[in-house]
């Protein structure tokens, strides 16, 4: 078995998802930034690359506009080294950036993705990840939702969270807790990823027993 060559993502931890207009809700922002905090801190002394990502927009915007505290990194990132640093406008963090490029100058096969949106950016990011032939891995409990209302319906955060995180672990990403990921730097292990199938029979398998 050949040890993962990881980098962290961190994504978008910015004041917007805490204090700002886009707050986080699932899991509660508290509990999600005390993870990145930690899925970081471990990273470092596993000599594991950190990649920082912030998102801007336009001056004008209602969200993370530059130069506003909204885009601002929160500080349980500022306040931490990291080795690479990208802004970007679009979801995926791939999108008009060097991140590819990055990735491949250091020799990363594995992309470990915390931060937020889980269901936007994260997935986003992963989605493209997985298409670029890199495998990766998403901790759930160091990313979070908010809840929307729009003209196809609602949802909320727990619900778009949750779903979004079933949704990955069926084939783009290993879905992990930050102890599970943590643990695996110090084994060396991959996390285990889902298929399609499996995850379809297993639950076919639940609603025909119930």
């Amino acid at each position: 078995m050949t040890t993962p060559r990881r980098a962290l993502i961190v994504i978008d931890v910015q004041n917007e998802y805490v204090t700002g207009d886009l707050p986080i809700e699932f899991p509660p922002v508290e509990t999600s930034l005390a993870n990145i905090g930690r899925a970081i801190d471990a990273a470092r002394a596993a000599a594991v690359p950190v990649i920082v990502v912030q998102s801007l927009a336009p001056a004008a915007s209602p969200i993370f506009a530059s130069g506003s505290d909204g885009a601002a990194l929160h500080t349980v990132v500022a306040s931490r080294e990291h080795d690479h640093l990208i802004t970007k406008a679009l979801p995926s963090a791939f999108t008009d950036t060097d991140l590819a490029d990055w990735l491949a100058r250091h020799d990363i096969d594995t992309l470990t993705v915390v931060g937020y949106m889980t269901h936007n950016c994260d997935a986003s990011t992963i989605n493209h990840a997985l298409h670029s032939g890199l495998a990766v891995e998403f901790l759930h409990d160091a990313s979070g939702s908010v809840p929307y209302e729009n003209s196809a319906g609602s949802a909320s955060a727990e619900d778009i969270h949750r779903v979004f995180s079933i949704v990955l672990q069926s084939f783009f990403a290993a879905v992990a807790s930050t102890d599970q990921w943590i643990d695996a730097l110090t084994t060396g292990k991959p996390l285990g990823r889902g298929s399609i199938y499996a995850s379809n029979q297993k639950a076919r398998a639940a609603q025909a027993t119930a």
